[in-house]
């Protein structure tokens, strides 16, 4: 016989945790054992509650969805927690995923994609709806009209990574002075007068 599945919701708007509520549990096999408005009214429940799936907003009073998450681990390890959110906010989905979430959906995704991703998040997937996954894929794509060449490409991703010029120079067994020009050319490419300036320009243009 399938084990219910466990699931709190904590939602603070009370139309949506409703909503939530009657979709899951008129789904066979799942229950909603607690609904909260914030994480810190669940906090000293959730252990008892002993849920195998968390849905959690990010807009939260008091301690917010992101910051929860890392909280939520520690007290219930074994708990899979969904982000469900209004936002699509690259630096939000990746520190909430960084934190350890396990699904990122907005809320404006069907039912059916609710209870989808609660059948998958249990069997360890990583659920996002169509309009995250999208931000999540692109983050991880190089842009390919980079004004850097080839080699400067390799070098300021070598610089990225901490590695001092004669470091450069050591492992590409060039001259230390053609690391200072290729750093130079970089420079001028990316109208940018540091180091600094030039990782953030290469890191907002996804060049490496």
């Amino acid at each position: 016989m399938q084990k219910t599945i466990r699931i709190v919701i904590i939602e603070d708007d009370q139309i949506l945790q409703h909503a939530y509520k009657q979709l899951i549990e008129d789904e066979c096999g799942f229950q909603v054992v607690s609904c909260y408005s914030s994480f810190d009214a669940a906090e000293k429940k959730l252990v008892n509650d002993d849920p195998g799936i968390i849905l959690l907003d990010i807009e939260l009073p008091g301690t917010n969805g992101v910051q929860a998450i890392p909280l939520i681990k520690k007290l219930v390890p074994k708990a899979m927690v969904i982000m469900l959110t209004v936002y699509e906010i690259e630096e939000q989905i990746f520190a909430a995923l960084a934190n350890g979430a396990s699904g990122y959906l907005t809320k404006d995704v069907s039912s059916a994609k609710i209870i989808e991703a609660i059948y998958d998040a249990r069997a360890g997937g990583g659920p996002m709806s169509k309009k995250i996954a999208s931000i999540v894929i692109k983050s991880f794509q190089k842009n390919t009209d980079s004004p850097l060449s080839k080699r400067e490409t390799e070098i300021i991703k070598m610089i990225s990574e901490g590695k001092k010029r004669n470091e450069i120079a050591d492992e590409l067994f060039i001259e230390l002075e053609t690391v200072k020009t290729h750093i130079k050319n970089i420079y001028s490419k990316l109208n940018v007068n540091s180091r600094s300036d030039a990782l953030k320009v290469v890191k907002k243009n996804r060049l490496i």
